[in-house]
């Protein structure tokens, strides 16, 4: 037990300070958290290893590494405050089976995690509509080149589907992101599953989410096999 006159005392609580200034909270991971979980649990193997690309805040990682202890998870994001905010919350969740978060640009031909390889999963959430389309490509390259036979791409978001928005919103939503950045924006499933088949990936399920947002599900097949 600390003494009031430990000299360590305060910088025990300063380091603490920090740390929970550090983890940030987002408000609609807290809203989907529970329904993607639910898929994920379902389309993802029980055990091996899962790269998330985009972390975030890192709420959703903690998340599925508490509720799918025996997948071991390596989290990234090109954002050095969203790896400090998924740090901390790997450590207030005191989770093993969640690596420390690293940075990983997808555009790259190496993404630094190939000794890892190959992934039994690879998960993304709300990534690819803010982010250039040469990251989604990157990032089906990345799967292709990354992810075992038989292995599970699965992406999180809102999508067009043959050049429709499924809902008023959303086409509202595509309109501001490209007002914010031209680059950004909603992307049509029909791209998607033509990118996928260039990686050998193919397109397995589409599930509807809350708030007009989709589940896609895709799975690998080496060309060789």
């Amino acid at each position: 037990m600390q003494k009031d006159n430990d000299p360590l005392a305060p910088a025990a609580l300063e380091q603490r300070d920090k740390e929970e200034q550090q983890r940030m909270f987002s408000p609609s991971a807290a809203r989907n958290s529970a329904p993607i979980l639910d898929v994920i649990k379902h389309v993802l193997p029980k055990r091996g290893l899962a790269l998330e690309i985009g972390c975030g805040t890192g709420e959703h990682v903690v998340s599925f590494g508490e509720s799918m202890p025996n997948l071991m998870w390596q989290p990234s994001d090109p954002d050095l405050g969203s790896r400090a905010s998924t740090a901390s919350w790997i450590k207030f969740k005191g989770l093993n089976n969640v690596m420390a978060p690293l940075d990983i640009d997808v555009c790259s031909k190496n993404w630094g995690v190939e000794p890892l390889a190959p992934f039994d999963a690879i998960v993304s959430i709300n990534m690819v509509h803010v982010a250039p389309w040469a990251a989604t490509l990157g990032l089906f390259a990345g799967a292709g080149r990354l992810l075992r036979d038989g292995a599970i791409l699965y992406l999180y978001g809102p999508f067009m589907h043959h050049g429709v928005h499924n809902a008023s919103s959303n086409a509202a939503f595509d309109e501001a992101l490209k007002a914010s950045n031209p680059s950004w924006g909603l992307r049509d499933i029909s791209d998607l599953e033509r990118v996928a088949g260039e990686s050998g990936l193919r397109l397995t399920q589409i599930i509807e989410m809350p708030a007009n947002n989709k589940s896609l599900v895709f799975s690998y097949a080496s060309r060789l096999a």
